[in-house]
């Protein structure tokens, strides 16, 4: 008798094991398909301020706002594509609404109905001094995850010039901050006030490096 409850005892404990293994078997496996449509299914809005009738700031090179932004997004789409990321672009060309109202609801609506991990909305600064210059970037206040993609993103633009002493700034009255249900930064890639900076903005060059400073800073917040 006793020799049978041993056994018993055994059988009991092997097919537990056998069990408990199976479950961790298929638990693994389904945090594996997880992840692997987590990361087939990344998706990012890049949104180029303004178009059509509104050009946005205007440098004193005469630059338009509203061109370089989608010159710089336009540079940016394909770099985060070669990493494997959908890009969604709230505009592709200077055809947009001249309601800008209409135009800001249509890109929100477009972003919401996106559901992207992230917005990067693309713009340029200006300011009453022209001494003033730099990237900067701007979250939503109070979102602690659109404010660790905006200082990662900052960090990026200080390694990229070394001379920006620009921190990033928490802003509630952007109408694409406000209004999106997603983390979203609002990218202010330099001063279009400021003579050099000016310049440098509406060069290839220039804009490649900005490219290529926002696509690694969005790799890094992915990554974290």
């Amino acid at each position: 008798m006793k020799r049978k409850i041993e056994l018993f005892m055994v059988l009991f404990l092997l097919i537990g094991a056998i069990v408990a293994s199976w479950k961790l078997s298929e638990l693994s496996a389904s945090v594996a398909d997880v992840q692997k449509d987590t990361n087939e299914e990344v998706v990012i809005v890049i949104d180029p301020g303004h178009g059509g009738e509104d050009p946005g700031k205007v440098g004193v090179n005469d630059a338009l706002e509203k061109d370089i932004n989608l010159q710089i997004a336009q540079k940016l789409k394909p770099l985060l594509e070669a990493e494997g990321i959908k890009i969604v672009m709230t505009r592709e060309d200077d055809e947009v609404p001249n309601d800008n109202r209409q135009d800001l609801q249509e890109r929100v609506k477009m972003i919401n109905d996106t559901n992207p991990s992230i917005v990067v909305c693309i713009h340029q600064n200006s300011f009453q001094d022209a001494d003033v210059k730099g990237a900067q970037v701007f979250y939503y206040t109070g979102s602690e995850i659109s404010e660790k993609a905006a200082q990662i993103l900052q960090e990026e633009f200080k390694a990229m010039d070394t001379s920006n002493a620009r921190e990033i700034k928490a802003n509630d009255s952007y109408y694409i901050l406000r209004k999106t249900e997603v983390p979203a930064v609002i990218v202010e890639c330099g001063f279009l006030s400021n003579y050099e900076e000016a310049e440098k903005l509406v060069t290839e060059e220039y804009q490649d490096k900005i490219a290529s400073a926002i696509c690694s800073g969005i790799i890094k917040w992915l990554d974290k």
